[in-house]
């Protein structure tokens, strides 16, 4: 089944207390630290920048992260550059 059709939970963001959160409708993880995590999904780039951010649960397949930190702001941004631009860095962690 190519990605288009795979059926995924709709895009949604909860957050409890500014310090555990929930995203779904995640396509991938494009880089992530104690400052900010940025994420790819069906709405376009979402980067989340905080404090002691933690993924504590990821499931790609569901579409589904579990984060825990503070959280200071999140931002979505529709340009595939900050993608591109994570993907190498990540690679360029694990060479």
């Amino acid at each position: 089944m190519d990605e288009k059709t795979t059926a995924r939970m709709p895009h949604k963001i909860i957050w409890t207390n500014r310090n555990l959160g929930s995203v779904t409708g995640v396509r991938d993880v494009v880089s992530f630290d104690v400052k900010e995590v940025v994420l790819e999904t069906d709405q376009g780039t979402l980067t989340i920048k905080g404090q002691d951010l933690h993924v504590k649960r990821l499931t790609l397949e569901k579409g589904e992260v579990d984060l825990e930190g503070l959280m200071e702001s999140l931002s979505y941004s529709e340009s595939r550059d900050i993608v591109r631009q994570g993907e190498s860095i990540f690679n360029r962690l694990f060479k």
